[in-house]
C-alpha cells in the first residue's frame, strides 16, 4: 500500500471512528451502527457508480441517494424507513444487503450526520482493496468489542490466513464456508486466488462463481455481502445467502475447498431438528458436530477442508464417535491442530483446526 492509501485509509477509519462515538454515546451498539453504515455507503456508492459510468442503477427510482441526501427531521427519518422497507424486497445483490433491513437511528440529526460524513467522500471509486480494508478494519474493531456480541462471528485474521494457505484454494476452484459471519474465510481465499491468473476468464468466474457463504443472521448477511462488494465479488448477486445450512435450501452442490468456524453448542430452541430434513445424518443436537456432517456432505472427492471444532467432537461417544468414525473411514484427516484457549469464545472452550 502507498503512503498516500495509507493516509487516506487512516483517515476514512477515523471519521468512521467520530460517528461510532456520536452513535454509542447516544446508545445505538456498535453492530447496529455498522449495518446502518453499510446501507448508506451502499447507496452512495450506487449513485456514484451511477454517474461514473453512466450504467443506470438496478436500485428503483425514488429509494435512490438523491432522494434522501438533501432532507432532514422526520421527512429524513421515514424516507430512509421507506428505502429500507422497500429495497428489502428487491431481488439480487440489493435485496441482499438490506435483508430485513430496519432503521435504528431515531434522531434525524444523528442520521443527517452519517450522511454528511458519507457524503463528504466519492468511495466507488476508491481502490477496491483500500475500500474493503477500512470496512474489514471497522468489521475487526467491532468484532474485537465483546459488549457488542460481534465477537462470535470473528475469527482472528492469522488463523483464517494459516488455514487458507494448507488448503491452498486454486483459481479455478469454488470455496464455501457454510457458517460465514461477516465472509472472512471467503475473502481471504480470494485475496490468495485472485494473483494465480491474470486470465479474464479465469478472474471472472474468481469473481462471479468461486464462492459461496451463507448464515442465518440478516444482519451478518448485510456485513458479508458488503465486504465481498466492496472488493468487486459478486456485484450482482451477491455470493451470500441468509439460511439455516443445516435444514434449509438443501441443494446437491459440491464444493472444492470448504473453510468454516461454525457455531458451537446445542441448537438454538425454535429452530428445527436437523434430522428431520437431513435423514443422512447420524441424529445429534450438536451444532458442530451437524456441520461437520454438513461439510462431509457437500465436499468433493478429492477436496480440502479446514474447519475449526472444539474438543467435544474428538473425544465424546454415542453419535459423536459415529460422526468421527465415518470421519475417519471416509475421509483423509491430515491434521489437527490444537488452538489456545480464549481465542474467540469464553476462556476454557477448547478448540482445534
Amino acid at each position: 500500500m502507498t503512503e498516500n492509501q495509507t493516509k487516506t485509509e487512516s483517515a476514512l477509519i477515523k471519521k468512521v471512528k467520530d460517528i461510532a462515538n456520536v452513535m454509542a454515546a447516544a446508545g445505538v451498539g456498535f453492530t447496529d451502527y455498522i449495518t446502518q453504515l453499510t446501507y448508506i455507503l451502499f447507496l452512495k456508492m450506487d449513485d456514484e457508480k451511477e454517474k461514473a459510468t453512466g450504467v443506470e442503477s438496478t436500485i428503483p427510482d425514488g429509494y435512490k441517494w438523491k432522494d434522501l441526501v438533501d432532507l432532514n427531521g422526520t421527512d429524513l427519518i421515514e424516507k430512509y424507513e421507506e428505502i429500507l422497507n422497500e429495497l428489502a424486497k428487491e431481488n439480487g445483490l440489493i435485496g441482499t444487503i438490506f435483508t430485513k433491513a430496519s432503521n435504528k437511528i431515531d434522531s434525524p440529526v444523528k442520521l443527517a450526520k452519517i450522511i454528511d460524513m458519507v457524503n463528504s467522500e466519492n468511495w466507488y471509486m476508491m481502490d477496491g482493496d483500500l475500500k474493503g480494508a477500512i470496512y474489514e478494519r471497522i468489521l475487526e474493531d467491532n468484532g474485537q468489542d465483546r459488549k457488542s456480541g460481534a465477537g462470535q462471528y470473528f475469527t482472528p485474521r492469522a488463523l483464517i490466513k494459516a488455514m487458507v494457505d494448507v488448503t491452498d484454494p486454486k483459481i479455478t476452484e469454488t470455496v464455501a464456508d457454510p457458517a460465514c459471519g461477516t465472509g472472512g474465510f471467503l475473502l481471504a481465499a480470494y485475496e490468495h486466488m485472485k494473483t494465480q491468473s491474470k486470465d479474464i476468464k479465469a478472474q471472472k468466474f474468481l469473481k462471479n462463481d468461486a464462492f459461496f457463504g451463507a448464515d442465518n443472521t440478516p444482519l451478518v448477511v448485510t456485513l458479508a455481502s458488503m465486504n465481498l462488494y466492496l472488493h468487486d465479488i459478486g456485484t450482482k448477486n451477491s455470493p451470500i445467502v441468509c439460511q439455516d445450512s443445516l435444514t434449509e435450501n438443501y441443494d446437491d452442490a459440491m464444493y472444492d475447498v470448504i473453510l468454516a468456524n461454525p457455531p458451537f453448542g446445542t441448537r438454538p430452541q425454535g429452530s428445527g431438528e436437523v434430522y428431520t430434513v437431513r435423514t443422512d445424518f447420524i441424529k445429534t443436537s450438536d451444532n458442530q458436530v451437524n456441520f461437520l456432517q454438513h461439510i462431509m456432505s457437500i465436499i468433493k472427492t478429492g477436496g480440502r477442508v479446514a474447519v475449526v471444532l472444539p474438543d467435544n467432537v474428538l473425544t465424546d461417544g454415542n453419535a459423536t464417535a459415529k460422526v468421527r468414525e465415518k470421519l475417519l473411514k471416509d475421509f483423509n484427516l491430515h491434521t489437527i491442530l490444537r488452538l489456545p484457549t480464549g481465542i474467540f469464545y469464553a476462556n476454557g472452550v477448547k478448540t482445534n483446526v
